[in-house]
């Protein structure tokens, strides 16, 4: 969880600063850092999860086939 807010955090600046530097408005780097990084950073937590499980079952299925099913 750690990593995932730490990426957030990353995001977030990122987001700021791109749009800041498009529009030369602070306020709608700011509004696009709080809606679109924040969307994205529990995106990217659910994808871990699903990768992971995902990673699981191919692992189980490789040492029996029959328990991917």
């Amino acid at each position: 969880m750690t990593k995932t807010f730490s990426f957030g955090a990353m995001h977030v600046s990122v987001a700021f600063l791109v749009v800041w530097a498009m529009t030369g408005d602070w306020m709608a780097g700011g509004a696009v850092a709080l809606v679109e990084p924040c969307i994205n950073t529990l995106a990217y937590h659910v994808h871990e999860k699903l990768w992971q499980r995902r990673r699981g079952v191919a692992a189980r299925s490789a040492l029996n086939p029959a328990s991917a099913h």
